[in-house]
């Protein structure tokens, strides 16, 4: 399988601070992707790399198959709205998709349109004067109706009502589908999103943590809950990513896969014993002092 973004070894630092630590993975062409991590765990910097906007100090990275950065060949087909994207004061809903296509060679009035009308953009009011969640509105319409090769979405989700976060999954699935291309989706919104994702990378502190397909990822880790002294016995031959006791009673994220003897065990100590959902293992890894994912675990 092709794919169509390759991060190698990359790292970004500013001044002392290492916004990137030798980040590593690759997105299959026709993939959408969650990038995954808690603030300030590099996602939009990785973002910005790929978008082309930035460059690693060191390491490479690569769109398909080349050099984003100033390179108009590959940056035509990159769709990149960040979350604090700007305007000039004077534009309304209608000047920026006028001016949209002029960015996006495969853009579609018809996906614009539709998405315009059910996140009920004003159109007589100007862009400076949008709530949050309408500025999130205009940013996924961009996003989506460019029909780039590659979309980047960076917390698209700030400020939208369910409905809008509804609309806006029910658009991209149904877009995707006729038109495949590759997406790469940050956003918080863990347990809202994940049915979206073929493929995770959870980072954290500039690192990756976890590359996988998104059903492997889900069987990296498991929860175990209970009474402090059962939980502690049992979590005794496991790496701990995260703990939290309340009252006598502990819970648990543990990497590694539950066999039966692990359950066994739990079942004799009157312990709960569960799969780790997604949202378990990034807010896990996103704890401090948490271990990084051993290296033949990731997919």
């Amino acid at each position: 399988m092709t794919n169509a973004i390759d991060v190698h070894s990359a790292t970004r630092t500013f001044g002392r601070t290492n916004a990137l630590d030798g980040v590593s993975f690759a997105v299959p062409e026709g993939s959408i992707c969650g990038l995954l991590g808690r603030n300030g765990a590099g996602k939009t910097t990785i973002m910005s790399i790929i978008a082309g906007q930035d460059r690693p100090t060191s390491g490479w990275v690569e769109v398909l198959g080349q050099r984003p950065f100033e390179n108009e060949s590959v940056l035509s087909r990159i769709s990149f709205v960040r979350d604090n994207q700007r305007y000039p004061d004077s534009y309304r809903l209608r000047h920026v998709l006028r001016i949209a296509p002029e960015f996006a060679p495969n853009w579609n009035e018809d996906v614009a349109g539709e998405l315009a009308e059910a996140f009920r953009i004003p159109t007589r009011t100007e862009i400076k004067k949008f709530s949050r969640g309408q500025l999130s509105s205009v940013a996924i319409i961009l996003g989506l109706a460019s029909r780039a090769a590659v979309t980047l979405l960076d917390e698209p989700y700030l400020g939208l009502d369910v409905t809008a976060r509804a609309a806006f999954h029910d658009m991209l699935l149904r877009d995707y589908a006729a038109h495949p291309r590759t997406v790469l989706l940050s956003t918080h919104l863990i347990e809202e999103s994940e049915k979206l994702f073929d493929r995770v990378v959870v980072v954290d502190r500039g690192r990756v943590r976890v590359d996988s397909d998104v059903d492997d990822a889900r069987d990296l880790a498991f929860t175990l809950s209970g009474t402090t002294a059962a939980v502690d016995k049992l979590a005794q031959r496991h790496t701990v990513l995260r703990s939290h006791t309340v009252s006598g009673l502990k819970s648990v994220t543990v990497l590694g896969t539950a066999d039966d003897a692990v359950r066994a065990d739990a079942e004799g100590l009157g312990a709960r014993l569960a799969p780790a959902s997604l949202q378990d293992l990034v807010a896990a890894y996103g704890e401090e002092g948490s271990a990084p994912i051993e290296e033949g675990t990731r997919a």
